[in-house]
């Protein structure tokens, strides 16, 4: 493995989106190439900059995977070295981002998944990973986008990993849970050409409260299933009432068309109309069948990382070039992983190319 100083990648945390994201892409190519990195200025551009729970517990998660020497491993650092020692250990793991703050946190472990996801299946056994936390939070994937869409992309690049949902957690005290199970891939991924959705075939949903009357979860479905009629495409929209730590609520949306999935959500919040957290759900949905992109918003910059290791070049359109896709583009690029191109298109799609540098 590389030592500090031998091919060490140099990070500016506060480019492009200048959140977490660069952190997380770089901690997992960091872990599969062996190749040391620094960062500074860490979610320079964030209200509370610096590592927060979720971003530590992604940390020290990659660093068990390649037995990483670290410094600036702590709440609030604004720097951090990152250095493998060993190649990614299959095995069982547990990370739990609680134990990260004193009084305990409701990080976002889908977040956390994806970060040791694909080095673990890189390893050469199946490994197991217990993942405790915020399953359903702001600001990042929820259980329901990890397990309906991401995982059956990945699924169709020759990544198999499976998830379930044993416990609810929701802000702000979190304590979910979720276990996932990683199967070896082939040393090279499928790539992928997917430049139209093709016809929605059906939308599929669950609109979930916890701790909270029967009525919440109806009215969200109900109001998403008015929104979303005439589509020419069965909609099937669940009300489910749940219990968890504290309460929550919230709409988990897939469109299926005939070349993919992609995923829409909203989060409930005090004082929020049901109704509104069903429009914002259903509109994303909505804005993203009327764009004719391949890929929703998320997915776009969710792709990039597997298919880095793709056999040849992959191409798909997608709803926006984010800045989170840029970003992740760019520190894919800063590892020599890939060339990445971006191209916007008319009416505000984009097209991106994937060329891995093999």
């Amino acid at each position: 493995m590389s030592e500090a100083g031998q091919d060490r990648v140099i990070l500016d945390g506060a480019h492009g989106e200048g959140g977490g994201q660069i952190l997380r892409t770089a901690l997992s190519l960091s872990a599969i190439t062996g190749r040391p990195f620094r960062i500074d200025r860490i979610r320079a551009l964030r209200r509370n900059p610096g590592l927060a729970a979720q971003h530590l517990t992604a940390v020290h998660s990659a660093a068990a995977l390649c037995a990483a020497r670290l410094r600036g491993d702590a709440l609030g650092s604004a720097s951090l070295e990152f250095v493998p020692t060993a190649p990614v250990a299959a095995g069982d793991y547990v990370f739990d981002v609680r134990l990260a703050r004193e009084g305990g946190s409701a990080g976002a472990i889908m977040l956390v998944l994806q970060t040791v996801l694909l080095p673990l299946a890189r390893g050469a056994a199946a490994s197991r990973v217990v993942l405790r936390g915020g399953t359903h939070m702001a600001w990042s994937p929820p259980f329901d986008y990890v397990h309906d869409v991401w995982l059956p992309m990945l699924a169709r690049l020759g990544v198999a990993a499976s998830l379930a949902l044993t416990a609810w957690g929701w802000y702000p005290i979190g304590k979910g849970e979720a276990i996932a199970e990683i199967q070896p891939c082939p040393a090279t991924l499928k790539a992928v050409e997917i430049d139209a959705p093709g016809p929605l075939l059906r939308i599929r949903g669950r609109a979930v409260a916890a701790n909270l009357p029967a009525h919440i979860p109806q009215r969200m479905a109900d109001r998403a299933r008015a929104l979303l009629v005439g589509r020419g495409a069965e909609i099937i929209i669940e009300p489910l009432q749940v219990h968890a730590a504290c309460a929550g609520a919230g709409l988990f949306l897939t469109a299926e068309y005939a070349n993919l999935t992609c995923g829409f959500s909203a989060l409930g919040a005090p004082g929020k109309p049901s109704e509104q957290v069903a429009e914002e759900g259903a509109n994303a949905l909505l804005s993203h069948f009327t764009s004719g992109a391949a890929l929703d918003r998320h997915l776009g910059d969710q792709i990039l990382l597997p298919l880095c290791l793709a056999g040849g070049p992959s191409h798909f359109s997608v709803e926006e070039i984010t800045r989170h896709l840029a970003t992740n583009a760019w520190v894919i690029e800063r590892f020599g992983m890939a060339r990445v191109v971006l191209e916007k298109a008319a009416p505000g799609i984009g097209q991106v190319t994937v060329v891995p540098n093999r």
